[in-house]
C-alpha cells in the first residue's frame, strides 16, 4: 500500500497490480503509470524514476505534460489530444454500432472539447475526470450523466488496449453519478387497451395505423421489430410468426436488440387481422406495416403525430408507445403465464425481466394490516 506523499516527493503505489507514481505540484496532482508489474526489482526502477521528477520539481524543470517521465513507449501517444482519442474510439465502434447508437458519442465532442480544450488524453487524471463530472452534472440529468461517462470510461479502456493511454481516470467519477429510482409508466388497462383501437381505426387520418398498434400491444414486440416485419417472416396462414430483424431510426434494417430471433404461435384475432390485411400475391420481403405514403414507418413521426394526438382522443393519460411492450408483459404475468415463456416471447434477457418485473411475477407486494392483529 502506498503512502500518502508529502510536499515536493513522489510515492510509489500498485494500482490493478502495476505501478504507479503519485505527487502534487503547485496545487495539482498528478499521476502517471509506470506500466511495470509490482515486484521488488520494479519498484527500485520506480524509486529511479521517482527520484528524477522530484529533482525536476526542485530546479523548476518539471514537465506538466509529463512526456519527459514517460516509458518510451508512451511517449508516442502522450500528445494525442481527448477529442482525437474520442474520435479514434468513435470510429473502431462505428463497424459495429448504427447511426442512433453512434449519436450518443458524437454528442459528448462538444463538451469534451468546451472543457479540456486542446488537453491530452494521457494528461486527464481522477481529479480532473470528476470535475467533468461535476461540469455535466450542471447540465445533464444523472442517467444522461453516467451514459456520458460510460462511454468515456469505455473510451479510455480501448485506448488502454492500443496503448493510446496508460490508465482509466473515468471509473470512480463514474460510481459517484447516482440516478435517483423512476417509477415505470402504468401499463394500460384493458379499457384504455380498446379506447385506444377505438379511435385509431376510426380516425380519418390515423387509421392506418391501427393494425401497425394492435400488433404492438398484442405480441409485446419493440417498436423497431414490427416496423420491420415482412410478408416472408410469417407462416402463408399467418399463424406463426418469425422476429428475426429491426429497423432504427433512419431506416438501417439489423437484427433484434438481444441478437437472438425468435417464433411463436399468433392468437386467432390477430391472424385474421394478418390474412384480412395481407396483399394479394404479396411479395415476401413487402412490409406487414409500411408507412401510410410506403416505405418505412418513422417511428418518431408516428409517436409524435399520430400516437400523441389519438391517445388524447382516446381520454387516456399519454405514454409513449414503447408501452404497448410494457402492457403486453403485464398482462400476460396476471394471466398466470410463466415468466420465462414471456421472455422467449417477447425477446427480453430473463434476468431483465426478472428485475423489472419481480412484484408482478410475485403477485404484488402485500402489506400485512398490523393494526388489526390481535396482540
Amino acid at each position: 500500500m502506498g503512502k500518502k506523499s508529502q510536499h515536493g516527493t513522489v510515492a510509489i503505489s500498485p494500482y490493478k497490480d502495476r505501478l504507479r507514481l503519485r505527487w502534487s505540484y503547485q496545487g495539482n496532482r498528478y499521476c502517471l503509470s509506470l506500466e511495470l508489474p509490482d515486484t521488488q526489482v520494479n519498484r527500485v526502477v520506480a524509486r529511479g524514476k521517482a527520484s528524477i521528477i522530484e529533482g525536476d520539481l526542485v530546479t523548476g524543470n518539471f514537465d506538466k505534460t509529463l512526456t519527459k517521465y514517460r516509458p518510451q513507449q508512451q511517449q508516442a501517444s502522450s500528445n494525442l489530444s481527448i477529442a482525437e482519442l474520442l474520435r479514434r474510439f468513435t470510429e473502431y465502434k462505428r463497424r459495429n454500432l448504427y447511426a442512433r447508437s453512434l449519436d450518443k458519442f458524437k454528442a459528448l465532442h462538444k463538451p469534451i472539447t468546451e472543457f479540456f480544450s486542446g488537453k491530452s488524453a494521457a494528461s486527464i487524471d481522477e481529479e480532473s475526470a470528476d470535475n467533468f463530472r461535476i461540469f455535466l452534472a450542471q447540465r445533464l440529468s444523472p442517467a444522461t450523466q453516467r451514459e456520458r461517462l460510460t462511454t468515456l470510461s469505455a473510451c479510455w479502456k480501448w485506448g488502454l488496449k492500443q496503448k493510446l493511454v496508460t490508465q482509466n481516470p473515468w471509473t470512480e467519477s463514474l460510481k459517484r453519478v447516482k440516478v435517483p429510482p423512476s417509477q415505470k409508466p402504468k401499463p394500460f388497462t384493458s379499457q384504455e387497451i380498446q379506447a385506444i383501437l377505438t379511435e385509431f381505426r376510426g380516425d380519418r387520418y390515423y387509421a392506418h395505423y391501427a393494425d401497425f398498434v394492435e400488433f404492438l400491444l398484442s405480441t409485446g414486440c419493440r417498436i423497431g421489430e414490427a416496423i420491420a416485419l415482412r410478408w416472408g417472416h410469417l407462416e402463408d396462414d399467418c399463424s406463426k410468426v418469425w422476429i428475426g430483424e429491426s429497423i432504427s431510426r433512419g431506416g438501417i434494417r439489423k437484427t433484434t436488440k438481444t441478437n437472438r430471433a425468435r417464433r411463436f404461435r399468433l392468437t386467432p384475432r390477430l391472424r385474421q387481422m394478418l390474412l384480412d390485411r395481407c396483399p394479394v400475391n404479396c411479395l415476401a420481403d413487402a412490409l406487414v406495416f409500411p408507412a401510410p405514403k410506403g416505405g418505412v414507418i418513422d417511428d418518431h413521426r408516428f409517436c409524435n403525430r399520430a400516437w400523441q394526438k389519438i391517445i388524447a382522443k382516446a381520454g387516456v393519460k399519454h405514454r409513449h408507445p414503447y408501452n404497448c411492450r410494457h402492457t403486453f408483459i403485464s398482462h400476460a404475468l396476471a394471466r398466470g403465464i410463466a415468466p420465462m415463456t414471456i421472455a422467449e416471447m417477447v425477446g427480453h434477457d430473463p434476468e431483465v425481466l426478472f428485475k423489472h418485473y419481480a412484484a408482478d411475477i410475485q403477485g404484488g407486494l402485500q402489506l400485512p394490516d398490523i393494526l388489526d392483529d390481535p396482540m
